[in-house]
């Protein structure tokens, strides 16, 4: 090989341009910024207060003292894991959701970098929805494709989608649509007729859809959100992003997974192969019971959320400043504006500095939302108190 002389520059020149340019400003970056401040009530997370129950990490403990600590050769799940994944999905959405449609992935980051990395290439674009959270852009960037927002409309407090804007924006590049629903960090939520339209689009144009149901169970109108689960055949250009983080309050554990069409498994089982060589057996069998054992629970977190949401509402309200959006449908967040601002971010640092209360500012989930400010509300009620009466303090 013939040498090259190289500048005398730093080995970050030396990356692919695409990643060395990614952002660098993000909520974790936030909360290290904030380590010298005592006393701070952290709400920019996207996770409950609470720790994962008892019976689930029993389960996983169990697992461990087995000597469950070698490779699990099905890349797909465990076979335990995956038959009751499919049976808690097909009892959930009242469908059949075969063995051959579910791959469990460390995380359901790692389930959205599959899910593109098998569709993207250079040159095209995926079109999504903003406010979003920001994850989703830069996966679809370190995929290689063009990351194309378009924005939900803000009318009357309430986030809405136009189809017909969504469909525009998308051309003969375009590999997949892609939205969270609920939406973090909005809590925007695709009706059944929204989800078929979309569906519809996609038969009609072979855009897939990419659906970020991560917050399903965080729905306060019943069991679980509209989901495109429940419309998509077998071979459907549908994949489904979720995981155990929020409902089940594993965050920790990093364990999701990705819904897809039957045919593509042994792509995605492969992709599992070669970026991760599978998943931990006895994180595995901690989902398991949570999937078997956790419905009480489950109803719990989302109970958590919904009540952290009427005292932050209830509280917020009172002031002539904070302009709070109608109340969600699902998701675990308030999502409010303050007028007379100079920026969200402003006051994101001024509340960090003066309240000691870290929220997300709205530039982070995109242009749409740059005036907007996320709290998380899965918390302690008590908690929410005392962070609504220090943020009113300050304003």
């Amino acid at each position: 090989m013939k040498r090259r002389a190289l500048a005398a520059d730093t080995a970050l020149s030396r990356i692919r341009g695409d990643i060395a340019d990614l952002e660098t400003e993000n909520i974790a970056l936030l909360a290290e910024r904030a380590g010298s401040i005592e006393d701070v009530i952290t709400l920019w997370y996207g996770e409950s207060d609470v720790v994962t129950p008892a019976f689930i990490r029993q389960a996983a403990k169990d697992s461990l003292d087995q000597g469950e600590t070698f490779y699990v050769p099905e890349m797909a799940a465990r076979p335990d894991l995956a038959r009751e994944l499919s049976r808690y999905q097909s009892e959930l959405h009242g469908v059949n959701i075969g063995l051959d449609r579910s791959t469990v992935a460390p995380g359901g980051m790692q389930a959205v970098i599959i899910a593109l990395e098998l569709i993207v290439d250079k040159g095209s674009n995926v079109v999504y929805l903003e406010p979003q959270w920001p994850n989703i852009r830069h996966a679809i960037q370190i995929a290689g494709g063009e990351a194309r927002p378009v924005p939900l409309d803000y009318v009357e407090g309430d986030w809405r989608l136009d189809l017909d804007r969504l469909f525009d924006a998308c051309d003969a590049r375009t590999k997949a649509i892609m939205f969270s629903t609920p939406s973090n960090p909005c809590g925007w939520t695709a009706s059944p007729e929204e989800q078929q339209a979309l569906l519809e689009f996609s038969r009609e144009t072979g855009v897939w859809i990419i659906s970020d149901e991560v917050y399903n169970r965080l729905y306060f109108h019943g069991p679980s959100a509209p989901s495109m689960m429940r419309l998509a055949g077998e071979e459907d250009l549908v994949m489904c992003i979720n995981g155990f983080s929020k409902a089940w309050a594993m965050t920790g554990w990093r364990l999701g997974w990705l819904n897809h069409p039957a045919s593509v498994a042994p792509a995605v089982r492969a992709m599992t192969q070669y970026m991760n060589s599978g998943t931990p057996p006895f994180v595995q069998a901690g989902a398991l019971t949570a999937l078997r054992d956790g419905e009480d629970f489950v109803r719990s977190v989302r109970d958590r959320c919904a009540q952290g949401l009427s005292v932050v509402y209830e509280r917020l309200g009172r002031s002539n400043r904070i302009r709070l959006s109608n109340k969600p449908k699902g998701g675990m967040y308030a999502f409010f504006s303050v007028d007379e601002a100079d920026s969200a971010s402003a006051v994101c640092a001024r509340l960090l500095e003066e309240a000691h209360v870290g929220l997300a500012p709205g530039h982070l989930f995109g242009e749409t939302s740059k005036d907007f400010i996320r709290m998380c509300v899965c918390n302690d009620p008590e908690l929410l108190e005392e962070a609504c009466r220090r943020i009113e303090a300050v304003m």
